[in-house]
Order: C-alpha cells, then structure tokens, then sequence
C-alpha cells in the first residue's frame, strides 16, 4: 500500500485535499481505531469502508475548522459499534489485536501476542469514557485538544479521564504481574 503522511490539520488541508489523498493518508489510523474499538479483523476491511463512504459523501462539507483526525476517529467510533452490535449476536469474544509479523523471533512473536492479549482485556475492561480517551492519546498520540474536538467534552474532562485510565492500567501491570509471580515479558 502506497504511504503518505498525513498532513497536518488546518484550513488549508481541508481546502486542497481531495478523497484519494485523504484515503491513504489516513487509512493506516482508521484501521487501527477500529481494531482497538472491537471490530473483529475479518471486519476491518469493510468498517474501514463504511468510514470512508461516509467521509467520501461528506468531505466536500467539511468545516474546514474540524480536525480531520477528530472527525474521522468520530466516524470510526460510531462504525465501530455499529459493527460490535452486529458481532455480539454472532460472537462473545473478541479476538487480539495484534498483526504478528512472521520474521519475528518466536520468543517475540509470544511476548507481543501476549502484551495484545493483556491491552485488548484492559480496553475491554474500561469504561466508554475512559476507553476512548486511552485509546486516542495513549495509542494513536491524539492531543488532548483534538481529543476533546473528537469526542465532545471539555479539555479538563479528557485530562481527568486519562490520569484515571492510565492509573487503571498501571494497576492492572501490577496486578497481573504478582499473580504470574514474576515481571510479565512485555513489561521489561
């Protein structure tokens, strides 16, 4: 797949982009917030459609104001449970997130699928509110300002819920590593 960065946010971005340029910039980030939203990865491919199609209707519309980042994790978040509905009449569990990359050492191929498996049960674990947050700041590096455009709360609310989500996942490190007994191989 071609890559391209994403441009940063501003008027001038909305003004002289168009759909294909769009696309592959931000392809790479829709698909991975689907991913952490719960959309299985056999689903991926067609959740990322969904985005798009809507993105497609409705680009030339756009407040040139909006980050497109925001609106497009807005987009995605409301696919995405569109798509976790449909999969709990189907499906109880939700498989790990991870992609392991074949050229990996085996030892490394366990570790990372282990470490998805313990993110994947955290996020799950969340609140919402807290979930949405983590997953924007603290996995795909939204700032706290596009954070709050994202998801419609004050600056101050998406503060708060980060402290309190990344405190639950220090503790869910610690507790996970003193009932192993040891230091979990992806925290070292």
């Amino acid at each position: 797949m071609l890559k391209v960065q994403p441009p940063t946010s501003g008027p001038e971005e909305h003004a002289q982009r168009g759909f294909v340029t769009v696309y592959y910039a931000y392809f790479d980030l829709v698909w991975r917030i689907l991913r952490r939203l719960g959309v299985p990865y056999d689903q991926l491919e067609d959740a990322a459609q969904d985005v798009f199609l809507v993105l497609h209707r409705r680009l030339p519309g756009l407040d040139p104001q909006i980050s497109l980042r925001s609106w497009l994790f807005g987009t995605a978040r409301r696919v995405a449970s569109d798509f976790r509905r449909g999969l709990r009449r189907h499906e109880r569990r939700i498989q790990a997130f991870a992609v392991v990359h074949n050229h990996q050492p085996r030892e490394r191929v366990a570790e990372r699928a282990e470490a998805a498996d313990f993110v994947q049960r955290f996020l799950d674990s969340l609140d919402q509110d807290k979930r949405m947050v983590f997953i924007l700041a603290d996995l795909e590096g939204f700032t706290a300002p596009e954070i709050s455009q994202a998801l419609d709360v004050k600056l101050n609310t998406v503060y708060s819920r980060l402290r309190a989500a990344r405190a639950e996942f220090e503790r869910a490190i610690a507790e996970t590593e003193k009932a192993d007994g040891r230091q979990a191989a992806w925290n070292r």
